[in-house]
């Protein structure tokens, strides 16, 4: 399996790597059959698609189409991902609809979002997949949810990060990092606004 990633020209931050690329659109076609010529089970992973250029998506259409074969390269084992925050506000509706019902956030299944996401992000003219073909022609196969992060789960975090520092887990520090983060909505308080990014650099002032 070879790993590529691919971010919008006009994206100036990513996390996505280790081998991250910025491409014209004219070019990324010759990058992707390149790359897949010489390695079948090649994985693209294209960031900040909710800022992708309309036209990038109409570039890799014929790479994830029903064809046995694009001008002699198979791209059958090929695996393209699509990271995008359209739709975070529908997954954030349905998870605190499940909360104030007394079910928990680990109840929510696929089946639940999937249909809302797909309509959603398919009518966001703010996503890269608005009125796109690859929705439209059933393109992708799987549309896969990244749930708002509680203060259980900020915690994880805060813990995990300590493990990885080599750090002995100080319960007292972990409460102190997970109460500095932001939460939402207001009256409730429920989801990290920002997820776990900032935990590191709050464990550094710690």
């Amino acid at each position: 399996m070879c790993l590529q990633c691919v971010v919008w020209s006009g994206s100036h931050s990513s996390e996505c790597h280790p081998r991250q690329r910025m491409f014209p659109l004219d070019q990324l076609q010759t990058w992707i059959r390149g790359n897949v010529s010489a390695c079948a089970s090649s994985v693209f992973i294209f960031d900040e698609m909710d800022k992708l250029h309309p036209g990038l998506i109409d570039a890799i259409k014929p790479f994830l189409d029903y064809y046995e074969q694009v001008d002699g390269v198979s791209y059958r084992k090929a695996v393209f991902i699509f990271l995008s925050n359209a739709g975070g506000d529908l997954i954030t509706k349905t998870a605190l609809e499940f909360w104030r019902a007394g079910r928990r956030r680990e109840d929510i299944q696929l089946k639940d979002l999937e249909h809302a996401l797909s309509v959603g992000v398919f009518n966001n003219k703010h996503s890269g997949l608005w009125r796109s073909g690859l929705i439209d022609k059933s393109l992708i196969d799987y549309f896969i949810p990244f749930l708002p992060l509680e203060y259980t789960h900020v915690k994880m975090c805060v813990r995990a990060e300590m493990k990885a520092r080599g750090s002995a887990i100080d319960e007292d520090v972990v409460t102190r990092v997970a109460e500095e983060m932001t939460f939402y909505p207001k009256g409730e308080k429920i989801y990290s606004d920002r997820g776990c990014k900032t935990v590191q650099s709050r464990l550094d002032f710690q």
